[in-house]
Formats: C-alpha cells, structure tokens, sequence
C-alpha cells in the first residue's frame, strides 16, 4: 500500500474545514449573545435532525422498524437512559429479523 499524497491532503481538507464549521459556531455563540427564540430553536434541533434521518425509513421498513422504534420510545420513557433505549431498539430488530416467520 502506498500512500497517497492527493488522498491524504483531500482528507485532511475536510478534516479541517469540519472542524472550522463546527468552532465557527461555537466561536459565534460565543461572541455574540443570540436572541431567545435562536436559542430555543437551537435547543430543538438535534431532535428535528433526528426524526428527518427516521422517518424516511420507518416509512420504508414497515412494521419491524415500528416495532423497534416502539421499544426504543417505551425504553426511553420508562428508564430514560439512552444506551439502553438505542439497546432495546436494536434488539428488537434483531430479534423480529431471526424470528421464525422472519
């Protein structure tokens, strides 16, 4: 394997310009004090990004994928521990996949 000059620089490149998007942001929160509702939004964002990844596919994957979102939520709400909600969720899938009628 030999490397790659081109490669390592288009890689690095990116490297960079991720980490500058993401101190930018921070940089800017930062230095400026935003107004209420920028703050609310940015605290609602992650679940927006969130449910824009899943809905495509619990509309594609029909009832295995509303199954395990089922035991993702119920987990979520009874324990409220996320690794074991995202655990729950994953087991489930696994196991309607290597049930018998599966």
């Amino acid at each position: 394997m030999t490397l790659r000059w081109d490669v390592l620089a288009a890689i690095l490149g990116m490297a960079l310009a991720t980490y500058l998007c993401r101190a930018g942001g921070y940089a800017l929160l930062r230095a400026t004090r935003p107004p209420p509702f920028v703050t609310a939004m940015l605290q609602h964002l992650p679940g927006c990004i969130f449910i824009a990844f899943l809905a495509p596919n619990l509309a594609q994957d029909g009832p295995a994928a509303w199954a395990a979102a089922g035991a993702t939520i119920v987990t979520q709400a009874t324990f409220g521990r996320l690794a074991l909600s995202i655990a729950a969720g994953v087991a489930m899938l696994w196991l309607i996949g290597h049930s018998p009628g599966a």
